[in-house]
Parts: structure tokens; sequence; C-alpha cells
């Protein structure tokens, strides 16, 4: 295979200095042995994504690797020396328990510290939303999370939080972008400084552990904790750190922790993928709850942002609930709870993303207050508390799996969404209820909504063409009618337009632009397209709705539902 010129120009810097030994021969061994490979690791830059920056490790500018974290890091201290020219400039880092990720902790603070930046580096690996906690609680401008999340195992990150303790946002991330791109590798300052570098455990932990108790507990009598029987695994990550002791310092003593799966390890070795959005990654915790007699399952992912939840239905058997579902279990309880112990003042609201069942809008509407709607990842959540000081954030989530309690952390929370859902579970048993009956009494009072998704993997170069034209074909040859319901409504969050099929009036949609199309069907379907910001997938969003009138047509409704998105799915060619 011959390697064009263009890829050339961006391989032949790496085979001198500022690029190591090492490197350089890894890069000529991939010039010799796999030209493909060469090519889909310097075609382009890795970029920031909805959940930060994400890509396979290895050598080369679309590669996770020192240098191109190096560059980011140097980008980034740039900016916070512009953005905090007169004052003491702290950041704090954390990584999870994939490969590589201490070593590329230590090498991010050491870029840091060489830049003249005090760095909080944890000890060793701690979830995603403790540094979210730690970036606040030290008073950092900044804060770096080495994590892929979910992603297989050659996959790693970089997570940007800001002084609020979300992630980036307009402007911040185009401004430090730029930064990066006027750099040369030869600017990176490696040589940290380790008079400027901390290293933080026990209090921190301790402190984000009092604050998960403080904003996801509500004074539950302790025999009803006794009674509740809990499976956990933290899949191999590093929620196990943190998610046992904050459980057992709530008052939740009967706790059984998949023993195959407690030990932190890269290689995910019990899972084809570690994401509790699999049901195949709950198969061990769901064989563990039937040998425990269990009343309800959580699984989080990697880094505990990310929560999966099984529960027992009416006939005792256990099923897993999706991401939409536990978002709207948890919603109602906390809005019921803050509705109870404190009144509404007016100024309290709710939030979710685009993609995200509808059910939250019914709920806000139920209770009086704001559903905030936003794009699809929690930065953008974050974001609504960080632009509205003068209102009150309750919880909000979004479908994948992801929920936040207050704005202690500003980022989604399995460590703290862990015991609320442990709170609701035992309060619910204590009243001879359980999860289930409270979801489907939410689906009698507010409708029986019903989601599906479906993610198309494209991997490389040819995959992301491939997906980019799939949203030029949607957009040059819209879609009028699906499943024999009629398209409505289209909302293109890339034209930021929204366009009533029946007026042909459009309304100006006011949140940020992005590669999103959602189509609404007249029976109050909808349908959502969208590329991954961190995978090389396409996903489509399906959320279907129907009246519920009692209990005891649950199954003939959810048999209606699950006909209507398999004929949509159908009808779009999506099989």
């Amino acid at each position: 295979m011959k390697i064009e010129r263009e890829i050339l120009d961006k391989v032949n810097p790496w085979l001198e200095s500022p690029f190591d030994i090492e490197t350089q021969d890894l890069v000529k061994d991939l010039m010799t042995s796999d030209p493909s490979k060469l090519e889909d690791s310097f075609y382009k830059n890795l970029e920031f994504g909805t959940g930060g920056m994400r890509g396979i490790m290895g050598v080369g500018t679309n590669r996770i690797n020192k240098y191109t974290l190096g560059k980011n890091t140097q980008g980034l201290s740039n900016y916070l020396k512009k953005c905090f020219s007169n004052e003491n400039i702290k950041v704090a880092i954390a990584y999870d328990c994939r490969h590589n990720s201490k070593s590329l902790a230590k090498i991010v603070a050491d870029v840091f510290t060489a830049n003249g930046i005090e760095v909080f580096l944890f000890s060793d690996l701690r979830p995603t939303p403790e540094l979210s906690f730690a970036v606040k609680h030290l008073k950092c401008k900044a804060g770096i999370v080495l994590t892929a999340s979910h992603n297989p195992p050659e996959y790693n990150g970089y997570k940007v939080y800001w002084e609020d303790g979300g992630q980036l946002v307009p402007p911040q991330d185009g401004e430090i972008i730029q930064e990066i791109e006027q750099l040369a590798y030869t600017d990176i300052l490696f040589s940290g400084n380790e008079t400027l570098l901390n290293y933080i455990d026990k209090e921190v932990d301790q402190a984000f552990i009092d604050s998960c108790i403080q904003n996801a507990s509500f004074n539950i009598p302790q025999e009803s904790k006794d009674q509740l029987k809990i499976v956990f695994t933290p899949l191999h990550g590093t929620s196990v750190t943190i998610i046992p002791s904050v459980l057992e310092q709530a008052g939740y003593k009967n706790v059984s922790i998949v023993s195959e799966q407690k030990e932190p390890n890269g290689d995910f070795p019990t899972v084809k993928s570690p994401n509790p959005e699999e049901p195949e990654a709950l198969k061990l915790a769901l064989e563990l709850a039937e040998k425990t007699g269990a009343d309800i399952v959580i699984g989080t992912d990697p880094d505990s942002d990310r929560l999966g939840v099984a529960v027992r239905d009416s006939n005792g058997t256990m099923i897993l609930l999706n991401g939409n579902q536990t978002m709207a279990i948890m919603t109602a309880f906390l809005l019921e709870q803050w509705k109870r112990n404190k009144g509404f003042k007016g100024n309290e609201f709710i939030g979710t993303t685009i993609v995200s069942t509808p059910m939250m809008l019914e709920l806000a509407s139920a209770y009086g207050i704001e559903c905030k709607v936003g794009l699809t990842g929690f930065k953008w959540i974050a974001k609504m508390i960080k632009d509205f000081p003068e209102q009150q954030f309750i919880g909000g989530g979004e479908e994948s799996f992801g929920y936040m309690i207050g704005d202690a952390v500003r980022d989604k929370d399995a460590v703290a969404s862990t015991l609320l859902v442990c709170e609701i579970a035992a309060i619910a048993k204590a009243a001879g209820s359980s999860i289930y009956q409270e979801l489907l009494n939410l689906y009698l009072d507010y409708g029986f909504y019903k989601e599906h998704l479906i993610s198309l993997t494209k991997k490389g170069i040819e995959g992301a063409n491939e997906i980019k034209q799939m949203m030029i074909d949607l957009r040059e040859n819209p879609v009028s009618e699906i499943n024999g319901e009629r398209v409505i409504f289209i909302e293109d969050y890339q034209s930021s337009e929204a366009r009533n099929l029946f007026t042909e009036e459009i309304e100006p949609i006011e949140i940020p632009k992005s590669n999103v199309l959602i189509y609404y069907l007249e029976d109050g379907s909808k349908i959502c397209a969208r590329p991954s910001g961190t995978e090389p997938k396409i996903k489509f969003y399906f959320s279907v709705n129907t009246d519920l009138q009692s209990l005891d047509k649950i199954a003939s409704a959810e048999a209606y539902l699950n006909q209507k998105i398999e004929n949509i799915i159908s009808d779009m060619n999506l099989n």
C-alpha cells in the first residue's frame, strides 16, 4: 500500500527530535508493516467531542500518547495563564483503571508544573465525579481526568473541567483548541517541577463521601436499610474505591460485590464491553443476585460516571432498567422529596438532553417547575447551572445511564446516584412496593414512554465518511412520513432551525449548533439521528408513547410500543 504524501508530511516530523527514540521506532515499524494503520494514526488530529478527547492509544496525531496529551496540556497551560494572569493557578488531575492512565496522568502533571501551575494529583485511580468535586473543593481553575469511559481496552482519553467543576463548553473549548493548534511539539515543557506537585487521597475522598451522603440520602430508618439486599459491580473500574464506603457510611450493610469484577483491570477480562448500558456486562451481577436474593443490582462503568440498574418486576424476575427509566424514577423521587421537605419557590429546575425521554418534561410540568433541555453530553447540563445561578438545580440526567443530583458534582455521577437509587429501593420495599412498581405508577400518571437506541459502528476514515454522508442524505432528502405517521416537525441543530412541515413555519433553535436531526411524528413519536462525539458511531434514538389506563394493560401496551419501534426501524431501513 502506497503512503500518500499528505500522510507522510504528518509522519516525518515524528521520525526526529523532539520525539523520543521509542516513538520514532514505532512509527518506522508502522510505515513498513502496516501502512493502513499508519494512515489511520495520522490522517487527523484528535478533537474534543461531547466527552472530551478520546481515542486509541498509540503513536500519531490521531492517537492518545504523551505527545498529543502533552500538546493539549501545554495549550491548556498557556490558556490558563492568560485567563488567570495574576492568580495562583491550581489544577486537579485524576485517572481511571485503563492501561497507561497512571503514567499519562503523571506526564500531564509534569507539563502543568513545568509551566508553573500547581497540581493536585490523586495518588491512585479515582472516579471521574470525584475529580469534578475536587476541582471546586480545592478551588482549582481546571481539572483533568484520564479516562475513556466505557470504550474498549485499547482506548484512553482526556477530559477537561473548568473551575465550576463542569466540562469545557463554549467559548473555552474553542479558545483552548486555538491555543493548542498554534503549538509545535517542540513547545511542550515536559520537565516537571516536583515542588508544585501535591498528591491527594483520603482527605478529599472523605469530603466527597460526605457530600454524596448529604445530597443523596433522606433520613431512612436503619431497619429499612437493613432489609435491602444490594449487589454491586464496578466492572473492573474505579468505583470500587468509593461506592462501598459511601453505602457503608450511609448505613447499607447488606451489599454483595461481584468478586470476579472487583479488582480494577484495564483489560476488562469478564465482559465484552465495560458498559452498564449493555445487558451482558451485568450478567455476573444478575447471577449473584439470584444466589443472594438481592432486591437490586447496580453496575458502574470504568470511570464511575454511568450506572446500570436491575430490579425485580412484579413476578420477582430481575429486569434491567434503561437510562431513561432510571432517570425518570430518580427525578420523580427527588421532586416529591423536594415538595415534601422544602416546598417549591418557583426558581427550581431539572435538566435533560434532546435525545432523552420526553417524560422529563411531563414531570417538570406536573410539579410546576422548569425542565431545561440541552445537547447530548453532561457538560450542557452543568452549563445550565452555571448560566442560571439564580435558579436551583434539583437533578437531571440523560438516556445514556448518567444522572446528577444537585450541584456538588457538575458531571454525571454514578457514586451519589448509586446511593440515591438504593434509598428509593429501601423506601419502596419498606412500604410494600418496589422500584418497578414505582415505575409503573409513573406510567399511569404521565403516560407509558418507551425508548430504544440503535448504534451503527463505522470505523476508520471510510466509516467517518459514511456517517457524514448518512447525515447529508437525511438533510437533503427529508422524510415526510415514517411508519404511516406524518412527520409534523423537524429540528435541525446544525442549521439551528425547527421546521413545521404543515405550516412551513421556521423557528430558531436557541441552543448551540450540533450535528443532530430530530423528527416528531403526528402520533407523538420522536426519532433522533446523531453521530457520536467520542466513538466511531452514528446513533438513532426512538421514543414512542401511549396512555396506560390500568396496570393490567401493561403487557399489551408494551407489546404495542415494541411493535411500533420495530416498524419505525424497518421503515427507515435501519435493521
